[in-house]
Formats: structure tokens, sequence, C-alpha cells
């Protein structure tokens, strides 16, 4: 288990906040998987995306679950939820962005069949907490498709401690075991590894991408 002190919340919130406002009017893709493919969302589900960015893979679910169904983006950086309203459009009617912090959720109790994230929940300090929130907002027997970054081995203290490696997409990645230990106490029993990548250097460390589907 990680035991490195982490970057102060305030500064740590605030280089996540400014480099994904930036990133917000970028074309670039902030993806590290493919979950929204993977979930088979269906028509009349509510399916939530944690992290959603700009809005895309809110918006494309949105056709998948019908006029029946509702399509929620959450996000915590106030521009790309402005990003996210601004691309969706108008005729589509079972869309909604919310901003909030995945670790409190604004979200009723099991209120989503599916939820769906891409490269978001290793910005998290607490990933135990965001995934008791996924739990609790999802139905009896609904599901999550996520995809996130880990480290090949545990960080470095340097690069623990840095918030613009936190930003970056790594220096919050932790090792596969210390992820999916936090993926069951969150509560989830059934949980299964989609697809793990090769390790990959960012920032002078090895990470992986990892894709994982679980069910409640």
């Amino acid at each position: 288990m990680t035991t490195t002190p982490l970057p102060a919340l305030d500064a740590l919130r605030q280089a996540v906040e400014v480099r994904y406002a930036a990133l917000s009017t970028s074309c670039c893709s902030l993806s590290c998987g493919a979950a929204l493919d993977l979930a088979n969302v269906e028509e009349g589900e509510t399916l939530v995306d944690l992290g959603c960015g700009r809005g895309q893979d809110v918006i494309r679910a949105a056709g998948r679950v019908g006029e029946t169904g509702q399509a929620i983006g959450i996000d915590q950086n106030s521009a790309m939820i402005a990003q996210a309203l601004k691309a969706t459009p108008a005729f589509l009617e079972n869309v909604r962005f919310v901003q909030s912090d995945l670790a409190a959720l604004d979200l009723p109790d099991e209120s989503a069949h599916v939820l769906i994230s891409n490269c978001t929940i290793n910005h998290a300090p607490d990933k135990q907490a965001v995934y008791r929130e996924m739990w609790r907002v999802l139905k009896p027997g609904g599901r999550f498709v996520v995809s996130d970054v880990i480290a090949d081995a545990e960080l470095p203290e340097e690069v623990r401690r840095d918030p613009a490696a936190w930003a970056a997409c790594y220096g919050g990645a932790i090792p596969e075991p210390e992820y999916l230990q936090a993926v069951t106490a969150g509560g989830f029993e059934l949980v299964q590894v989609l697809d793990r990548s090769e390790p990959y250097e960012k920032g002078g460390v090895l990470v992986r991408s990892l894709t994982l589907r679980g069910v409640k």
C-alpha cells in the first residue's frame, strides 16, 4: 500500500483545475480506453460518465439509451462542463451535465444502470471513496466499465508529492493490486479485467492503462 504523503489537497485540485480548464477547448483525446463501447449500453438505461470532460461520450450515449433513457455527465471542472453544454445538440433532451466531486456524487442512491469513466479516477486522492460512491448510485445489478491509469510499480516520493504530476494523469496512479483493493473495498466483488496495456513511460515513470468491469 502506498504510504507516501500526498500533495496538499488545495494544491492538487488547483493543478487539475488549471490543466483541464486549458484542455477544455483542445481537440486532443483525454481518454485512456473505450469504456462506453465496452459497457453495452441498452435503450432505456441511465448512464453516468464520471469525468465526462467535453461530453463526447455522453452525447454518444444519449443516442444509445434513446428517449426513454438518460445520459448524465459528471465533471469537477467548470470549463469542461461549459464546453459539454455548448457541444450538446438542442434536440437531445435526455442529456444533462452535473459539476460534482467524484468522491461525493451529486446523484441519488440507486439511480444509474451503468457508470463509465475514462482516465479520471487516477486524479482522486481517495479512490476507494470514489468506488463507494459508484456503488451507492448504481442500481442493484448495475455495472461499471472504467478505464484508468495505474502505476507499473509504486511511484517515487517526488512524483507522488507533485501536484502537476497528478494533473498530468500519472502522479496519482497506483499499482494494480492496490487499485483493485480500492475497488473491492468500495463494495464491488464481481470485478473483471477487460484490458491491460503494456507499460509506457510518462513523466519518467512507467504506467499502464487498465480497463475494468464490475457489477453491483
